[in-house]
């Protein structure tokens, strides 16, 4: 696959994200019904829901909190020895922090306040949990296979992170805290801003 192919395919599937996110974005701001949020939240309170289930999702969206994220990058600010990976790194989770509670304020999006399984703050729109994890640990998938070239470690880690990315988003609405919409847009927008930022920090981290 040639270099322009690949570029065409990054910017189609950027602008496509960006109508996708802004069709939902129009709905929620026009407050029109969404079908989507009906049909799955029905369809998870009529045959998902049960209690052990209920205390796996919860452990699974506490270990992957936006707190959680921080401390993991932190951690890898101290273990990884290059200073341009650990820049990206902190540019990378500050820029999506600024931009999820910045569209959060703008859109105002009230959470949902039926069958709330746990007790969370602040507007619904985009899902944080989704938009972070899209871009911090898709971000950690880029590195991995650009810097490991162990593959007895490589392909296992970029796996974990890879389906650990919807897990989070599903946890969400699961546990009654963010619609379907909410999380669908914070996984598209954070494709879009993980495209942009990866194109931009290549650049920087190739440069001598």
């Amino acid at each position: 696959m040639n270099n322009n192919y690949k570029k065409y395919i990054k910017y189609v599937i950027l602008i496509l994200c960006l109508a996708i996110f802004a069709i939902f974005t129009y709905k929620v701001v026009a407050d029109k019904t969404i079908y989507i949020d009906d049909a799955v939240y029905n369809y998870i309170s009529n045959n998902i829901i049960s209690e052990n289930r209920t205390n796996i999702v919860k452990v699974i969206t506490n270990i992957t909190s936006p707190l959680m994220v921080i401390i993991t990058a932190l951690i890898l600010v101290i273990v990884i020895k290059d200073k341009k990976i650990k820049i990206s790194l902190v540019i990378n989770l500050l820029g999506v922090t600024i931009i999820n509670n910045l569209i959060k304020v703008i859109v105002a999006r009230p959470r949902p306040d039926i069958n709330r399984l746990v007790t969370e703050t602040g507007y619904s729109f985009p899902s944080g949990h989704s938009i972070t994890s899209m871009v911090f640990y898709g971000y950690l998938v880029y590195l991995i296979y650009k810097y490991i070239d162990n593959k007895k470690i490589k392909i296992p880690l970029m796996i974990f992170l890879i389906l650990l990315i919807p897990i989070i988003g599903l946890s969400r609405i699961y546990l009654g805290v963010h619609y379907t919409s909410d999380v669908l847009c914070g996984f598209l927008l954070g494709i879009v801003y993980l495209i942009l930022f990866i194109s931009i920090s290549k650049k920087y981290l190739e440069r001598k």
